[in-house]
């Protein structure tokens, strides 16, 4: 049996692609929030879900944005517990009702189960979901493996790539 490492088994997703998931979750939410299908605010989870955030408030008209800061991970230990750095305005979200929290990604679901914790009555959505995070959001466009990993546009850098055959 060999091990693939995480980048063996990759989606690669775009500008253009991100651009249009976010669009298709915003279609999805339009409509749904609990004030006559109106949505009072978006809290964008740091740092993957300001850019799907930024397009979701703009496709639903939603003019009060705000962040949540959250180390959910630590490359050198995976074991560490997710901690909020940065909340949103208390006073803004309340207890999340008509708030939308939205991210790029839910994979674990260690950094959405912080902020439903902050949060019990928000709509939470993210782009992409995988397996084991999967009951931490209500909205999503796109399911993908556990074991897959998603290189995000900005994670990227363009190179010079070899032909498959050679020179």
């Amino acid at each position: 049996m060999t091990t693939q490492l995480p980048h063996e088994k990759g989606f690669h997703v775009s500008w253009d692609q991100l651009h249009r998931d976010s669009r298709a979750l915003a279609w999805r939410l339009d409509g749904k929030g609990p004030n006559d299908g109106e949505w009072k605010a978006v809290v964008a989870i740091t740092r993957g879900g300001m850019a799907p955030a930024m397009i979701v408030a703009r496709e639903l008209d939603i003019r009060t944005v705000d962040t949540i800061s959250v180390k959910s991970y630590d490359h050198q230990d995976q074991s560490s517990k997710a901690t909020v750095l940065k909340s949103p305005d208390a006073e803004l979200v309340g207890d999340g009702t008509g708030v939308l929290v939205i991210d790029d990604l839910v994979d674990s679901g260690k950094t959405l189960e912080v902020v439903r914790e902050m949060l019990p009555n928000a709509h939470f959505a993210t782009v992409y979901a995988k397996p084991k995070g999967r009951p931490q959001v209500q909205s999503f466009i796109t399911e993908v493996s556990q074991d897959t990993w998603i290189f995000f546009p900005w994670d990227m850098a363009l190179q010079y790539v070899e032909p498959y055959r050679g020179r």
